[in-house]
């Protein structure tokens, strides 16, 4: 996907969860006793609820990535799989975004052939995510091939009307990601908000909603701040990164991220937050810190 750093291939390490891997040098020497994290926490002024996308940090176990999260307030990291549930749950955080039943990012619910799958994989997790306490699980359209937007939602309606009652009963939400197909994904067919949208419609479930990937959407469609306003009952979770480069989302990129930030608050929005740039600085933690601050409003 993007750089040498592919989400794809980093979903499928983690996908429910990976074994924890080697803190690299490129990370700040970190401090692992865990004793008063309280106090060391980062003060934050509640508006937002910051979380992280694990991927993005995976030269970091999940111990210290959490132990890390903890201190600059997050409370949530995104993207984790049932295998390291309990060491969230050991660190006062929680999986705000689930994974572990999609297939992966080209082969989702607008095809056919994969609804059985689909299908015997989300029955099986809606139930996990619930028992855990958590709320979101993530899935995807999958690549058009070919399919029109009609043959599309048509699909994705046939296949997720089996899983809603089932998100439902268990008052999981079904979450599907907004990705763009212009740069990472191509032919991606969930690539634009109106699209995700109408197939909100069309399921007419408050348990299926839209993950509005910021990074993603600036770069298909624009107008970010009015289509928040505008779509921000259909959307459960965001992610950030910088545009372009999905970088640091500092002064160096086109998106000015307070001003995002405001008009999500300004919606009513009680979710997630995740940060999901690909840190290039050497201090990536400190890149972090930078970009809860910057969307601290």
């Amino acid at each position: 996907m993007e750089s040498n750093l592919n989400r794809r291939s980093a979903l499928k390490n983690i996908i429910a969860g990976t074994a924890a891997i080697g803190v690299s040098s490129g990370f700040s020497a970190l401090a692992m006793d865990n004793t008063d994290l309280t106090a060391q926490e980062s003060k934050l002024k509640g508006n937002i609820n910051h979380s992280v996308c694990r991927w993005c940090f995976s030269a970091l176990d999940v111990e210290t990535l959490c132990i890390e999260a903890k201190k600059l307030g997050l409370t949530g990291i995104d993207l984790v799989g049932p295998k390291d549930w309990p060491i969230l749950k050991k660190h006062g955080l929680t999986s705000s975004m689930c994974n572990g039943a999609e297939i992966n990012l080209v082969d989702g619910f607008n095809d056919k052939k994969f609804h059985d799958q689909l299908i015997k994989n989300y029955s099986e997790m809606i139930p996990l995510v619930a028992e855990a306490g958590y709320k979101n699980l993530i899935c995807f359209s999958g690549n058009r091939r070919g399919k029109d937007d009609e043959t599309g939602w048509n699909n994705c309606v046939e296949g997720l009307k089996k899983l809603i009652p089932l998100a439902e009963k268990h008052n999981v939400t079904l979450v599907m990601e907004l990705l763009n197909s212009k740069v990472n994904h191509k032919d991606y067919q969930c690539d634009n908000t109106p699209w995700g949208v109408e197939l909100c419609k069309r399921l007419g479930s408050e348990n299926f909603k839209l993950l509005y990937d910021i990074y993603h959407m600036q770069i298909d469609e624009g107008n970010v701040i009015s289509t928040i306003k505008t779509s921000h009952n259909y959307i459960a979770h965001y992610h950030t990164a910088g545009v372009p480069g999905r970088n640091e989302i500092d002064d160096t990129q086109e998106l000015y991220y307070p001003a995002i930030m405001k008009a999500i608050v300004e919606t009513g929005f009680k979710g997630f937050v995740a940060q999901e740039f690909i840190p290039k600085n050497a201090d990536k933690l400190a890149s972090l810190k930078k970009a809860i601050s910057i969307c601290d409003i």
